[in-house]
């Protein structure tokens, strides 16, 4: 398949990029101005322009992709006042610009990503956030393109995510720190469930849910939300205990000093559909050990 991708440079992005070119897939990806792609010169590159939407479809175009993967966005989990209009102009503006090239390009597909926080406490649309609002308001608007053009769209609503080189702010590395330093932690009780998932079995859901778009799969239609879940939760304390097995380690967390958080989630999202075909292959101890 020939893919665009935007959104290569973050954690998920780079393993999914390498692996759609490792099975022989011809992709290129987006760079802000100024950013440096981390692949070889195998993986092209472009820019995309909002100021000038007509370059941008017929670069599209010419460049006849099968489809797009859209990875990029502004996660914020708590926003400030002059934040909120930097969540829509990025979350809803930026993927709507793209949606509507890809649509004007008459690209096959686009496969777009939304986050169990649009579901909270189970709902069918609850927005824990800013940013979870953002993601569900790019969803509704791609309505329109589903009912009014032939691109196939589907959305593909990730849980947490853990995995090798992940230089972002999670909760295992956070972990991995005090283990190595020896400080003390403080928490909260450590009652909420946590549902996370290994970079293989989300690489593996994105290019699973791409390639039934490609083919036209029958249980796969347009407009159609997925979930990643992970095969078994654990509470968060649950969780701190497997990892100091797995690392044979000793976390010193001081349980129940921090209050929950505003909206926290306390079950994540039970009712997603999993990609048909696809299942969660790597538990969180060989998930671990990987790291």
């Amino acid at each position: 398949m020939k893919i665009f991708i935007t959104g290569a440079t973050g954690f998920i992005g780079k393993h999914l990029v390498s692996k759609l070119v490792q099975d022989g897939n011809e992709v290129t990806i987006n760079l802000y101005g100024g950013e440096q792609s981390p692949f070889t010169e195998q993986v092209k590159t472009y820019t995309l322009a909002k100021s000038e939407i007509a370059t941008d479809i017929l670069f599209f175009q010419q460049s006849a992709y099968d489809g797009i993967i859209h990875l990029a966005s502004l996660y914020l989990t708590v926003h400030k006042p002059e934040e909120a209009v930097k969540l829509i102009d990025s979350n809803v503006g930026f993927s709507t610009y793209i949606l509507e090239c890809a649509s004007q390009a008459r690209i096959s597909w686009f496969v777009n990503t939304g986050t169990f926080w649009q579901n909270y406490q189970n709902a069918e649309y609850s927005p824990v956030n800013l940013y979870a609002a953002s993601k569900q308001a790019f969803e509704s608007i791609a309505r329109y393109y589903i009912e009014t053009e032939q691109i196939r769209f589907a959305t593909l609503r990730l849980c947490d995510t853990y995995g090798p080189n992940d230089t972002r702010p999670k909760i295992f590395n956070l972990w991995e720190r005090i283990a190595r330093t020896g400080e003390t932690l403080d928490m909260s009780a450590g009652e909420q469930l946590i549902d996370i998932s290994f970079i293989d079995d989300i690489i593996a859901a994105f290019s699973l849910l791409a390639c039934h778009l490609q083919n036209n799969h029958h249980e796969v239609v347009s407009g159609s939300v997925y979930a990643v879940k992970a095969n078994k939760r654990y509470s968060l304390k649950e969780l701190a205990a497997i990892y100091e097995n797995a690392t044979a380690t000793k976390l010193n967390i001081n349980w129940g000093a921090k209050s929950y958080r505003g909206r926290e989630v306390m079950i994540p999202w039970e009712k997603g559909v999993l990609v048909p075909d696809w299942v969660a292959k790597v538990s969180i101890e060989e998930g671990l050990k990987k790291c």
